[in-house]
């Protein structure tokens, strides 16, 4: 792997052939993910908000995908409504001619301590983090059994996995997740499909880049390898989990987090 200034560049995994759909796809990881997975040979949906600037976003990724020489679609949705899943999968399988691999990418952060917590931050976390993986997957999985191929990957958090101060929300959210990777793994093992979690650590996004200088230096301390990952260290683990170089591999929690949870 090689690193130049305006690109990542990495040897090709050979998904030509393989519609993708990704929530959440407009920016940070989730934008990483679609264009690593369309650099990489597959045709791209992926979900947004249609906020105005999300659409904007939305729009500009689009354009890369197709630049790359790949069919792309931008599907306006919330994750956490299940009806609209239906609708999203459905749209996937007319436009782009089928579904291969689902990235369940979305999600929010309410943080606050949980003597402060309100009711809707709890369950706007959980909305869109929890059950809008358990949407999109069972919007995926009746297509993937009849096919009796598939790969499914959910983006976790190593949070779900130890718990974090001030997000029992997001850490439940995300712990739910990972117990949802797993049982689906074994209902889905027979029909050929993996499913496989990421849970990355510190990754340096927008929403990192808000955080106060104190806040950023006290996580990179916990970091082993002294740095916040990028997007694209996420999106390269979700190329490997949806190829074939990972066949073997279902039900795993993959970290990707600079040794942060060691």
């Amino acid at each position: 792997m090689t690193e130049g200034p305006d690109e990542w560049k990495v040897d090709m995994i050979e998904l030509s052939g393989k519609v993708a759909l990704v929530t959440g796809g407009s920016l940070g990881i989730g934008r990483a993910i679609v264009l690593a997975l369309a650099r990489n040979g597959a045709d791209v949906a992926f979900t947004f908000l249609g906020f105005r600037l999300k659409a904007v976003e939305a729009e500009d990724v689009v354009k890369e995908v197709q630049s790359l020489g790949r069919r792309c679609l931008a599907a306006e949705s919330d994750v956490s409504k299940f009806e609209e899943a239906e609708d999203v999968v459905h749209r996937v399988r007319s436009e782009l001619g089928g579904l291969d691999i689902l990235v369940n990418n979305a999600g929010i952060t309410r943080d606050g301590v949980i003597w402060k917590m309100k009711e809707d931050q709890w369950d706007q976390v959980l909305g869109v983090n929890l059950k809008g993986c358990f949407n999109y997957i069972r919007a995926a999985s009746p297509i993937f059994r009849k096919q009796r191929h598939g790969k499914i990957v959910n983006i976790a958090s190593i949070n779900g996995m130890r718990g974090k101060f001030g997000q029992a929300n997001y850490a439940a959210s995300k712990a739910g997740t990972i117990g949802l990777t797993k049982t689906v793994a074994k209902e889905l093992g027979k029909y050929n499909v993996n499913v496989n979690a990421i849970a990355p650590g510190m990754i340096e996004t927008d929403m990192t880049l808000t955080l106060s200088e104190e806040v950023r230096q006290q996580s990179v301390s916990e970091i082993v390898l002294g740095r916040f990952g990028q997007p694209e260290d996420i999106a390269e683990a979700v190329v490997f989990l949806v190829s074939e170089k990972a066949r073997h591999v279902t039900g795993e929690i993959m970290k990707v987090d600079g040794g942060q949870y060691i």
